[in-house]
């Protein structure tokens, strides 16, 4: 007896499948986001500061961004490894003068937010990074 619709599964799900290619045939698929220069000079920082960075963001548009801005002067490294340290500085707080200037219009504050989100996901993949283990 065939299964019966009303079973949950349909017959085409229950036979393996003739001919076709394996779900797992073994083809890697890489996906790299491409960044643009603002959102590359995010800085990675403390899971913490980060936090309070985003607060600061929600609150008040592009003070946490600001901030993060010193932070780059500490030496949180970012994703623009090939440009200068004052460089990087100088794109964070443009960002963080765009986010104060537009967030009349709510775009800033929007944007202000995104930021500090941001933030916070690049700390918390910064700090899951340091917790394995280095290769030898």
């Amino acid at each position: 007896m065939e299964p019966s619709p009303k079973d949950g599964e349909s017959a085409a799900a229950a036979e393996p499948s003739r001919g076709g290619t394996a779900p797992s045939s073994g083809v890697v698929v890489q996906v790299r986001e491409k960044k643009g220069p603002l959102r590359a000079a995010i800085p990675y920082m403390p899971f913490p500061v980060a936090v309070i960075c985003l607060f600061l963001n929600t609150f008040v548009p592009g003070l946490g961004t600001f901030v993060s801005a010193f932070t780059v002067l500490c030496g949180a490294r970012t994703d623009l490894p090939d440009r200068h340290r004052c460089c990087v500085f100088w794109l964070n707080i443009a960002a963080a003068l765009i986010q104060i200037l537009t967030a009349i219009v709510m775009v800033g504050w929007i944007m202000s937010i995104f930021w500090g989100m941001d933030m916070v996901i690049l700390a918390s993949k910064c700090s899951e990074l340091a917790l394995l283990p280095s290769p030898r």
